[in-house]
């Protein structure tokens, strides 16, 4: 008889027997230390901080937003710069105005994008031995635009007016013949077919010490602080005195003034820019744009002389 198998003998295949599974150990992290506990005076800190950082975002976003609201007429001082080229017509913008005015944020805006070969920015220092033997205007004249040429100047003639008078560097004789002379001179200008405008950047006294401080205290500006922006605030009385003087001088129908109020920087850049587009009646690109006048920040110079006026009776003195 045939042997039985048992279960195991050979012939047959049992699997091997599984290990037990290892159970992972796992490391316990250490406990992180509890932060120490702010003070207040670091949250304090802290929070300001934060506000800083959000008011600087702000402002760069302002910023731009108000670059972005000057492109439009930028663009409308390039096809001004072609119609003065196609006409043979010439152009002289005189930016004029206490320190810290504004006077040259506002050419900075009014020539971003204009074609550098048709238009100059005149900055003139003091004059040499040589100019001081010559006719006043002759520095200026030398200066003067050709056919299809625009030059504004960063302050003008009228620093006999303003400055050289109130810190006596010229003579009364010399003062009183400008005075005398300059309306006959402006009216030669324009009746040969020259356009001249003329503006007056005015700001407050509190905020030209403020933008004064900004110039102390920051780098990029410090160039700008001069000897006479150091006298500029006690002086501020006698510049307000001989500002009444030049305007109702020389104010006139043939080079009237326009002043521009210029504690919003923003405001005054764009309606200086609306004021020269005004001064001519060329084709507009853009006819969809608004360039009426902000009255809060333009004034004609009869007005401003009206105003002046009424201040000085109403507190005995000129203010600004």
């Amino acid at each position: 008889m045939a042997e039985e198998k048992s279960p195991g003998a050979a012939g047959t295949t049992d699997a091997p027997a599984k290990a037990p599974r290892k159970k992972a150990v796992t490391k316990k992290r250490a406990a992180r230390p509890a932060a120490p506990a702010m003070s207040a005076e670091d949250k304090a800190l802290q929070k300001k901080s934060k506000e800083v950082g959000a008011a600087r975002i702000l402002k760069i976003v302002n910023k731009a937003e108000q670059e972005s609201a000057l492109k439009p007429f930028q663009a409308e001082l390039i096809l001004l710069q072609k119609y003065l080229e196609e006409t043979k017509r010439r152009m002289i913008i005189l930016f004029e105005g206490r320190d810290a005015s504004g006077k040259g944020g506002t050419i900075r805006r009014v020539t971003r994008y204009m074609n550098e070969k048709h238009y100059r920015v005149v900055a003139l220092g003091k004059p040499t031995e040589e100019q001081k033997t010559q006719w006043y205007y002759q520095k200026y004249v030398s200066q003067f635009p050709r056919a299809g040429e625009t030059v504004l100047f960063d302050r003008s003639w009228y620093n006999r007016a303003m400055v050289e008078r109130v810190f006596n560097y010229c003579s009364e004789k010399e003062y009183y013949d400008f005075m005398r002379g300059v309306v006959g001179f402006e009216r030669d200008l324009t009746r040969q077919g020259t356009i001249l405008v003329k503006l007056y950047f005015s700001v407050t006294k509190e905020e030209q010490a403020r933008r004064f401080e900004r110039r102390k205290t920051d780098p990029l500006r410090q160039w700008k602080l001069s000897e006479v922006d150091l006298q500029a605030q006690d002086r501020w009385d006698d510049f307000t005195n001989v500002k009444y003087e030049m305007l109702k001088r020389t104010h006139t129908i043939d080079a009237p003034w326009t002043v521009v109020r210029s504690n919003d920087k923003h405001q005054a850049r764009l309606n200086a820019i609306k004021v020269i587009l005004n001064a001519m009646p060329c084709e507009r690109h853009d006819t969809s744009l608004d360039f009426a006048l902000d009255e809060n920040i333009i004034v004609s110079g009869s007005r401003e002389l009206e105003m002046m006026e009424v201040e000085r009776v109403r507190s005995g003195k000129f203010t600004g």
